[in-house]
């Protein structure tokens, strides 16, 4: 279940928290194909099964802005905001890949609301989400989010 704020407005008294997890996902080889025909890569460490086992990760693995875009899908688990009349993506910053996502791995997403500001006609809020690796340390992507909530 997400964390739901009752308005944009109500983001500012949770500053610093962690807002939750998403579910987990298994990050099959179908989704890292269709993600190299959408961008064009399909470099053999992320496509070719046979190469990728003897190749440095002894598998395939997902692209890093395949774990970026997968945010996507894990922030509505993880957050909600009511009282919209929209919300949009504003950006990110700082963004980096710590560790590769092997073919097969459970991936899920954590937001920690990191900022919250007022803009003309609404507020910005800053999320740290990380794509956690199931039984690794280290995530696979870490970025900062910038949302604009425009209220009702």
């Amino acid at each position: 279940m997400p964390r739901i704020f009752a308005s944009p407005a109500a983001l500012a008294d949770a500053v610093g928290e962690e807002l939750g997890v998403s579910d987990w996902l298994l990050l099959e080889q179908g989704r890292i194909d269709l993600f190299a025909d959408a961008t064009g890569d399909h470099q053999w460490i992320h496509v070719d099964p046979v190469r990728a086992a003897s190749g440095p990760f002894g598998a395939c693995i997902a692209h890093g802005y395949l774990s970026l875009a997968l945010v996507n899908l894990f922030l509505p688990q993880i957050v909600e905001v009511r009282g919209l009349a929209m919300g949009v993506n504003y950006g990110c910053d700082r963004v980096r890949f710590p560790a590769v996502i092997s073919v097969g791995s459970r991936v899920r997403g954590s937001a920690r609301l990191v900022a919250v500001e007022q803009v003309k006609g609404g507020v910005q809020a800053t999320l740290r989400v990380s794509v956690e690796i199931q039984g690794q340390e280290r995530p696979g992507c870490v970025v900062d989010t910038i949302s604009r909530y425009y209220p009702a």
